[in-house]
């Protein structure tokens, strides 16, 4: 492996590491409706698991309500109860031809709760982050005992995976900072 390629792939596993955390923010609900609450959410249908939005047409009339149409008549209850089992806390209601959801305005406690779980998050895409950075390291010294590397180009090196980690750190506070004041926001 030679330089190039372990940054290539420090930088890369890196950015997964802060889109993972986007798609979790994704799923934290916030007192606005947003099809991403429903993405992760799985109905039985027919016997077989499966993502509501590849069941039904889903989407957002307005800031507090999610409707959710199946295109089969049968994915109705499937929908629903996958909705009740959900660890969202939001109660479907069905008309027969449309599932709405309702999105309750959020209280203090839930909201001071949300952004908690907002920093875990944060925490677990850093120390994602963190262990690339490890690995990108440790590589570098298995290049320098192979006389791959002098040990200022591993220095050097080192600096830059330090760089590329100071960056990605950013980014993740930057976007957990918008997270939490999104949570807040009433």
């Amino acid at each position: 492996m030679d330089l190039d390629t372990l940054f290539l792939d420090a930088e890369e596993r890196m950015t997964k590491a802060v889109a993972s955390l986007d798609r979790d923010f994704g799923k934290l609900r916030t007192g606005r409706a947003t099809t991403a609450l429903v993405d992760g959410i799985k109905a039985d249908y027919y016997g077989t698991p499966t993502p509501i939005s590849q069941m039904a047409s889903v989407t957002v009339p307005d800031s507090r309500t999610i409707t959710i149409q199946p295109w089969d008549k049968n994915g109705f209850s499937a929908v629903e109860k996958a909705i009740l089992k959900s660890d969202l806390g939001l109660t479907p209601i069905n008309d027969g031809k449309i599932i709405r959801i309702v999105i309750p305005a959020l209280t203090e406690d839930r909201r001071k709760e949300l952004v908690k779980v907002a920093r875990k998050y944060a925490e677990e895409a850093k120390v994602a982050v963190r262990n690339v950075r490890r690995d990108a390291n440790d590589s570098l010294k298995k290049m320098e005992k192979e006389k791959l590397l002098s040990e200022d180009e591993r220095k050097k090196s080192e600096e830059d995976v330090q760089k590329l980690t100071d960056k990605s750190i950013a980014a993740i506070d930057k976007t957990t900072a918008a997270k939490e004041k999104e949570i807040l926001e009433i």
